[in-house]
């Protein structure tokens, strides 16, 4: 089990693609080039099914599960200690993404996608903006605020993403992000009548994002490279309370 424990720690999802400077790259000062993203999300997060502490300890399918878990974990220790060399505090990249998600939503609601573009992976791009067409042909605009501060936020994963098998330090980092927050919304016709939601309501909100940078390239920043869909999420720990309850 420890040489297993040993590869799967250093394991690293691997892709060809080729260095590009996408014409969105955002500027602060010098210029910035980010590099193309891999476009996939690495293990995309999914809850694991409870198991009750008999089984964990005492069967072998309880002892292979225990294996996965630690496996899962230290894969995202790894990656975590991986970018904490590039300066990485925890603290301050949660500003940042809580800054990246309001200024998303803010975009998504107002349907500015020369801005959002600089805000999301490529492939990410063109999934938004056929959201945004889909909705445009449904509603004519919508009202959408966040009501800060946010109630919570949390890490779920964190994956390393390798683009040069010669070359361990030429990786993507991906963190998995949980949001709750409040929100009001409210959609409206094109003679502005209301015809889904209530803005003088607040609602909490359960969003899974993940966030992408390149660890190897100057000037890269955090870029948002795909969502989870929380009902899944929400179904397997409804799947959980149940067997808990069955006992």
């Amino acid at each position: 089990m420890g040489a297993e424990l040993s590869i799967f720690l250093y394991e690293t999802r691997w892709v060809t693609m080729q260095a590009k400077a996408p014409p969105q790259a955002r500027q602060t000062g010098a210029v910035k080039v980010s590099m193309l993203s891999p476009g996939i999300v690495y293990e995309p997060y999914a809850p694991r099914e409870p198991i009750s502490f008999w089984k964990r300890w005492f069967t072998r399918s309880g002892w292979r599960r225990t294996k996965d878990d630690l496996i899962l974990e230290l894969k995202s220790a790894y990656a975590i200690s991986k970018l904490r060399k590039s300066g990485y505090s925890k603290q301050a990249f949660y500003q940042e993404a809580y800054v990246l998600y309001k200024e998303i939503n803010t975009l998504l609601a107002t349907g500015d996608k020369t801005s959002l573009r600089k805000s999301v992976t490529e492939k990410m791009f063109s999934a938004l903006k056929n959201e945004i067409k889909q909705r445009e042909s449904v509603w004519s605009r919508v009202h959408w605020e966040l009501i800060e501060p946010a109630i919570k936020i949390r890490t779920l994963r964190a994956r390393l993403i390798g683009v040069d098998r010669n070359d361990f330090n030429k990786v993507f980092i991906q963190l998995t992000l949980e949001f709750l927050t409040k929100q009001r919304f409210e959609a409206y016709d094109s003679k502005g009548g209301v015809v889904a939601g209530d803005k003088n309501k607040e609602v909490v909100v359960r969003d899974i994002w993940v966030f992408e940078k390149s660890l190897f390239h100057p000037g890269s920043y955090w870029r948002l490279c795909g969502r989870i869909a929380t009902n899944a999420v929400s179904d397997g720990r409804k799947q959980g309370s149940k067997q808990k309850e069955a006992k």
